[in-house]
């Protein structure tokens, strides 16, 4: 009985083998994931308080918020490796942050901020009042009073409110280009499935390669700041829109990588303080950011399936 087992099994793996070797195979191409590190970067710290509210400062919400955002990706994106540059209450300026995120070659670039506006001068006419004023000069110098309009002065919480992504400006080209050459890997990002040979530093080949490649960056953060945007009104916060900021944002043009600043909201505005210091408030915060990475993440991921699908006909 063993022995008719033992030689069905020859007989089935033979006639396995015969059919095998008679169908045409295509070797299925080992995909790179599309997003497989992202760093988290907690605004200020130590020194750079950054803006300050009633009875808080922008570097502990960024801080806190940026915990709290590692944690909650951990569970909702576990495949994603998440790397801090800060998790305490340390200072490092933004050419250090750009190298941590640099050196760990990552993905995508999420750098968290509180933002703040000017408070409103009030004034009000309260009457008159006598200053001494003088004319002439020398010996003929005399002193007088006169009356002068006087004025109360106070000022006001500016009333600005809601969140606003921002990504690096597009007329900063030039040195977001001099970010992405000193990469040590220059591939197009795994999306792309491209492996680019490092040409010198002066070949026109190159520069055009990096002009690709920015361009590439730019499109990507810009999508991802109006996803975030997207998911902050949905949860009915006020959205001050993506946008590019006039002066550039240093650190989002170091990067070698797509790259977003999320103002989370006003700690000048003081319903927006007592939010932003909420754990419901953090909390939300951090879905909407996350909601808006899977939705990123789902979008490399169809297209690098379909310039898979494209490759094999």
């Amino acid at each position: 009985m063993i022995k008719r087992h033992i030689a069905a099994f020859y007989l089935l793996s033979f006639a396995f083998l015969l059919f095998t070797s008679f169908t045409d195979k295509q070797p299925v191409p080992q995909q790179r994931q599309p997003l497989k590190r992202i760093i988290i970067d907690a605004g200020h710290g130590g020194t750079d308080v950054g803006a300050k509210g009633r009875y808080s400062t922008e570097k502990d919400l960024c801080l806190a918020i940026s915990l709290k955002l590692e944690k909650m990706m951990q569970q909702e994106i576990p495949d994603v490796d998440l790397i801090m540059t800060r998790t305490t209450d340390v200072f490092d300026d933004v050419v250090r942050k750009a190298e941590i995120a640099n050196q760990a070659k990552g993905d995508l670039f999420l750098c968290i901020h509180v933002n703040s506006a000017r408070p409103i001068k009030q004034t009000e006419f309260i009457g008159y009042k006598s200053v001494t004023a003088y004319k002439g000069k020398g010996k003929k110098k005399k002193k007088y009073t006169k009356k002068v309009k006087d004025y109360r002065t106070w000022y006001l919480p500016n009333p600005a409110k809601g969140t606003e992504t921002f990504i690096y400006n597009v007329n900063k080209t030039s040195g977001r280009m001099k970010a992405l050459s000193q990469g040590d890997d220059f591939s197009m990002d795994s999306a792309t499935q491209q492996e680019m040979k490092l040409f010198e530093q002066n070949d026109p080949a190159k520069m055009m390669l990096l002009s690709m490649k920015t361009q590439t960056y730019f499109q990507r953060s810009a999508d991802l700041a109006l996803t975030i945007e997207d998911e902050f009104k949905k949860v009915g916060r006020i959205s001050r829109e993506a946008k590019q900021r006039n002066e550039g944002i240093f650190v989002l043009h170091a990067v070698n990588m797509p790259a977003v600043l999320v103002e989370t909201g006003f700690i000048s505005n003081p319903e927006e303080e007592d939010y932003l210091n909420s754990e419901e408030g953090q909390r939300e915060i951090c879905e909407v950011i996350i909601k808006a990475v899977k939705r990123y993440k789902y979008s490399l991921e169809k297209q690098l399936t379909n310039s898979g699908s494209g490759n094999n006909r």
